[in-house]
């Protein structure tokens, strides 16, 4: 199995589920298997925004983590969570920390949300190249 190197935000995987981005989409398409992830705080963030009743949703959604699987949380990257700047209520410093703490990269058409955590590196594959 390869390493990964980069860790998809929420609005990235929604981006995927919505078909709202083809160069996002063919970026990550293009990546050899295992080379992308995510964190289990985007799972969560982005199961909590598709209804249990919907069903095709739901399929997508789990094709999707199938492909991109969401890695735990663990206790490195809460040791991380720690060190970066605070803003209460938002879930991209523990995405951040999380990226982080595995040195990968974050995926994410909302640069503005990541580009005060100090080492962090971001990248907006939703534009073209």
């Amino acid at each position: 199995m390869v390493d990964p190197l980069f860790l998809l935000d929420s609005n990235a995987c929604i981006y995927i589920l919505e078909g709202l981005s083809i160069p996002l989409r063919q970026r990550v398409e293009a990546l050899e298997p295992g080379r992308i992830v995510t964190s289990s705080i985007v799972y969560a963030e982005v199961m909590r925004g598709i209804d249990r009743d919907d069903q095709e949703a739901n399929a997508k959604a789990s094709r999707l983590f199938e492909l991109i699987p969401a890695l735990a949380f663990d206790t490195n990257a809460a040791e991380v969570y720690r060190c970066i700047p605070f803003k209460r209520g938002k879930f991209d410093r523990l995405i951040g920390a999380h990226a982080l703490s595995l040195g990968l990269t974050v995926i994410t058409n909302d640069i503005s949300d990541f580009d005060d955590i100090p080492g962090l590196n971001i990248e907006n594959w939703t534009l073209p190249l």
